[in-house]
């Protein structure tokens, strides 16, 4: 498996995994991802070149969103002055659900993150997902707080709230990197 950056073509593959996720999550009783996103939104996202594709041959098995740039309220100054990446919309398609790729993307970003100096791999998780915020445990995170006010989207209870962090560091992925050379963080 490869990991590529998205390509605008990609658009309605990646809305359509967010389409499967939400289904899924609604199933196990969670709303999490229940409104559409827009897709004008992540359309600039790719074209930013933080969102990040897991290819197998010609089939889209995960995608994983990487930037530099953290959600609005979530995090204080004295966390922004760290040099830090942020995970959004880590999203493994259900027919490769099982085999730890949304593990080894974690692993990926937690790598990239280190090569663009980072000291932090951060996350903000949905804040009623209890079993996501485990597997973020499980995976070496650890839980800083929660923000539940002041949603930057329409100033309600803030849905995606839970952050964790996890040094950035160098890992085994697994993935045949064919992304660009990330460009350094400022500290």
């Amino acid at each position: 498996m490869k990991i590529t950056p998205a390509l605008p073509s990609d658009l309605d593959q990646l809305l359509a995994f967010r389409e499967e996720a939400s289904a899924w999550l609604s199933k196990l009783g969670s709303d999490q991802w229940s409104r559409p996103y827009p897709a004008d939104r992540l359309l600039a996202t790719i074209e930013a070149g933080t969102v990040f594709m897991v290819r197998d041959d010609a089939v889209t098995a995960a995608t994983i969103t990487l930037t530099p740039e953290a959600e609005e309220g979530l995090w204080s100054s004295d966390e922004l002055s760290e040099p830090s990446m942020f995970i959004n919309k880590l999203t493994v398609a259900r027919t490769y659900a099982g085999q730890n790729l949304g593990g080894r993307l974690l692993d990926w970003a937690g790598h990239r993150a280190y090569r663009s100096h980072a000291k932090w791999l951060r996350l903000d998780a949905w804040t009623t997902n209890d079993a996501l915020q485990r597997y973020y445990l499980g995976q070496g995170f650890e839980h800083i707080r929660t923000v539940r006010e002041g949603s930057a989207v329409n100033g309600g209870p803030r849905v995606s709230g839970w952050l964790a962090q996890r040094p950035a560091r160098p890992a085994e992925h697994g993935f045949i990197d064919e992304t660009p050379v990330p460009t350094p963080l400022e500290a």
